[in-house]
This record gives structure tokens, C-alpha cells and sequence, in this order.
């Protein structure tokens, strides 16, 4: 029987040279919201004493359950085991509701290290292998919101253009900066101040725990196609409506011009 990775860690390894905090960590930490996880029109788990699991990195996060508040009817056991650093061995199962299964899936660790034995016996999701997740009412995207995880969007009047292959394709005095924890600073422009005749819509969609379902563009610049260049949230959640159908792009794939200066390209995974 082949012991892997855990597949929390396999993400990490995987984006190890794009996360921002080098030092890699996890913290275990009590949560009070009401968090559920539905699968195959079933909710596999319900629980208000979960514990979430932070990963340094700003990136993974992932709530566990107690045995209790989960349907342990709902879980088969799966022949394969995996390991985290910090946790230690846990056992899988595959998480099936009639004919639909998720494989090894659902995981819990049995005999975690000392300073992490507060997971004992509870149960993890892998949170792409469900179909939806909630805390409270409202549905949460990618990974469970950490509490200590911000986002501030600040109107400006800040003169900021973009260019992309020397083309001026949009210019601003009001643009709304969104500072969000671990991410560059995002310029996101009214659709009047953008040359939205250069921009041919996406089928792509991304999802954000903090933001909502993400739309996207790309730009026609002269014979040159930028597949995917910026985004907008026709539906923001609740916590940032500022930023309602406002477009921005890439500050790693674009030459952004900010009060006259040209600023450098961060360099992060989204170049």
C-alpha cells in the first residue's frame, strides 16, 4: 500500500516557489461559524465545532469536523494513506451518495503529533471533490475564508494607465484599489475609462472565497491575442460590492503607469 502526501501538502509542494511567506507552517484554530459540505444533494458533514487548519502561504485552508457531525453512512473505506508533516498518518475514505463517489476524498488522523492533537478523530474534505460548501447560509469558493485574511477596496483618484504592446487600452482618475492580504495591490477601473473594444470576452471563470465568481477578458492588441488578461465580478459577494463590474488586469502581464511612473511587474504565480 503506497503512503503519499497528504493532499493538502501536495498543493503546497506544488506552489512552493510562488507563495509570498517562505517559511512554510500550519496552525490549527477553533472556529464558531456553522459550516456545512454538501455532496450528491446530501450534506456529508454539518457541524459548529469545527477546527480550521491554516497553512502558511495564503493559500490552503480546510475546515475539520468532529466524527459526530459527520455521515459517517456517507464514507467507504479507501486502502490509501497519506502524510502530512504536521499531522502525521491519516486514513481516507471515499465519500459516496448513490451512484456518485468521490475517491478518498474524506481523511482523518488518528494519532496526530501532541501539538496538533486537537484534530484527533476529526474528518477533512477535499474541498475541490464537493459540490458546495457553506459557512452560516452562504456559499464559500476554492477554500474556507480565514479569519485573518483582509480586504480593503479604497476609492482613489490616482491617475493610472494600462498599456499592453505600447496601446494605451485604458486610462483613469477613479480607479478603487483593492488591497487583499498576500496579493498585489489590484486597480480595478470603471468600463468607461477602459477601450472595451479591444477586450473580447472569456468563457473562463475563476472563484474567490473573498470576492465571488470572477469573469474574464482578453485583449486584442494589433494581430496579438492576451488570452485571459483581466477580470471583473458581475456579482460580488456581500463584503465587496465596490468593486461591482469594474474591470482590472494583471499587474504582472500588463506596463501599468501610475501618476507618470511606470510600475515594475510583481512576479507571483498569476504572471
Amino acid at each position: 500500500m503506497a503512503v503519499l502526501e497528504s493532499p493538502s501538502v501536495e498543493r503546497q509542494r506544488a506552489r512552493a516557489d510562488q507563495t509570498f511567506i517562505p517559511d512554510y507552517r500550519r496552525d490549527i484554530l477553533p472556529s464558531q461559524r456553522h459550516v456545512r459540505v454538501q455532496f450528491g444533494g446530501q450534506f456529508v458533514a454539518n457541524s459548529q465545532q469545527t477546527i480550521l487548519g491554516r497553512e502558511s502561504g495564503h493559500w490552503l485552508r480546510e475546515y475539520y469536523f468532529p466524527a459526530e457531525d459527520v455521515r459517517r453512512d456517507l464514507l467507504v473505506p479507501s486502502e490509501q494513506t497519506t502524510h502530512s508533516p504536521t499531522f502525521g498518518q491519516a486514513t481516507h475514505w471515499h465519500v459516496k451518495v448513490g451512484d456518485r463517489v468521490a475517491e478518498n476524498a474524506a481523511w482523518s488522523y488518528s494519532e496526530p503529533p501532541a501539538n496538533t492533537e486537537a484534530i484527533k478523530g476529526y474528518f477533512a474534505f477535499e474541498w475541490e471533490a464537493m459540490d458546495a460548501w457553506f459557512e452560516e447560509d452562504e456559499e464559500v469558493y476554492v477554500h474556507a475564508r480565514d479569519p485573518y485574511h483582509r480586504v480593503d477596496v479604497l476609492n482613489s483618484s490616482r491617475h493610472i494607465q494600462i498599456l499592453i504592446d505600447g496601446e494605451i487600452v485604458a486610462d483613469s482618475h477613479r480607479p478603487r484599489l483593492l488591497f487583499e492580504t498576500g496579493i498585489p495591490t489590484r486597480y480595478y477601473l470603471p468600463k468607461e475609462d477602459v477601450r472595451l473594444g479591444l477586450l473580447i470576452p472569456s468563457k473562463k471563470h475563476t472563484q474567490c472565497p473573498y470576492k465571488g465568481v470572477a469573469s474574464y477578458y482578453s485583449a486584442q492588441v494589433g494581430d496579438k491575442l492576451h488570452e485571459n488578461i483581466a477580470w471583473y465580478y458581475p456579482f460580488p459577494i456581500p463584503e465587496t460590492p465596490k468593486i461591482e463590474n469594474l474591470v482590472s488586469f494583471y499587474n504582472e502581464r500588463v506596463d501599468m503607469v501610475l501618476d507618470g511612473e511606470l510600475q515594475e511587474r510583481p512576479k507571483t504565480h498569476f504572471a
